[in-house]
């Protein structure tokens, strides 16, 4: 697929087959994310592949609690790959966001579907988010950014919105 038409043609996904994301793919889609660019070439963000089902489900439910609710924030997709990034350098926002978006569309790439959800900071800003970076040997001031959700659409992707009028304005 051609890099534009990818862009063009990613969508974000909220229903998901169970059959999870194969490590090859994984790793490739990953390494993508670590490519994105970043202020000064800091390269403040991290990424936790959770593939472990217990402790997917374990973040879902904190995510549901900071929200509010008791369904699947997650909406089954078996993957989610969480960006952090050091609060310690101005660009930190920016810097995961990018990763994020990098995650999101060479996921596309492999025919993988994905969406970003939110909620992340909370989480890791929680007693039980601090006790698991811990447990992963992250150290430092980090916040969480995002959680890019993968998995296999388990429907087709659906049409683009129409863009907004006004979205571009020419300086000539």
């Amino acid at each position: 697929m051609e890099a534009i038409e990818n862009l063009i043609t990613r969508r974000s996904v909220r229903q998901f087959k169970p059959e999870t994301v194969p490590k090859d793919i994984l790793e490739k889609i990953i390494e993508a994310g670590t490519y994105a660019p970043t202020g000064m070439n800091w390269q403040s963000p991290v990424i936790i592949a959770v593939t472990d089902k217990a402790l997917r489900d374990r973040i879902s439910a904190w995510n549901a609690k900071v929200m509010g609710a008791e369904t699947d924030p997650f909406y089954g997709a078996p993957v989610v790959l969480i960006v952090l990034a050091d609060k310690t350098k101005p660009t930190y926002l920016y810097d995961g966001s990018l990763v994020m978006g990098n995650l999101m569309n060479a996921a596309h790439a492999y025919g993988v579907a994905s969406c970003w959800i939110h909620r992340a900071k909370e989480e890791f800003e929680s007693e039980e988010g601090k006790a698991l970076l811990k447990e992963l040997g992250i150290a430092g001031d980090y916040e969480g950014i995002g959680h890019c959700i993968l998995g296999y659409a388990a429907s087709e992707l659906p049409p683009a919105q129409p863009r907004k009028e006004q979205y571009v304005f020419w300086a000539e």
